[in-house]
């Protein structure tokens, strides 16, 4: 079984940087997509980016284009966040997510079928 385990989070202020990375690890790994989604209490679970992972093709939310990159290192079985020019609405625990087959449609969580437990983004004005 494959487990995703987030690290990367923590406090930064506005206008900083922070790099959120997902590690898999478990039987061979080989999905269709990896991608980050974001939740705050009492809201649901937001997609932020996704990125193919044979062909490295990408999607992100409007909120992150211009702002946020996501990437991979295949080899490693990792994806990457890379979050700049941060907002304090970007405050949010971030889960990374992965999808075993093809879909076309991603922005919906319940079209996800593997979850890390989540990282803490915390974002200062």
């Amino acid at each position: 079984q494959v487990q995703l385990v987030e690290s990367g989070g923590g406090l930064v202020q506005a206008g900083g940087s922070l790099r959120l990375s997902c590690a898999a690890s478990g039987r061979t790994f080989s999905p269709y997509a990896m991608g980050w989604f974001r939740q705050v209490p009492g809201k649901e679970r937001e997609f932020v980016a996704r990125l193919r992972w044979s062909s490295g093709n990408t999607d992100y939310a409007d909120s992150a284009k211009g702002r946020f990159t996501i990437s991979s290192d295949n080899a490693n079985n990792t994806v990457y966040l890379q979050m700049n020019s941060l907002k304090p609405e970007d405050t949010a625990i971030y889960y990374c997510a992965g999808q075993t087959r093809s879909r076309l449609a991603y922005s919906s969580s319940t079209l996800w079928d593997i979850w890390g437990p989540g990282t803490q983004v915390t974002v200062s004005s």
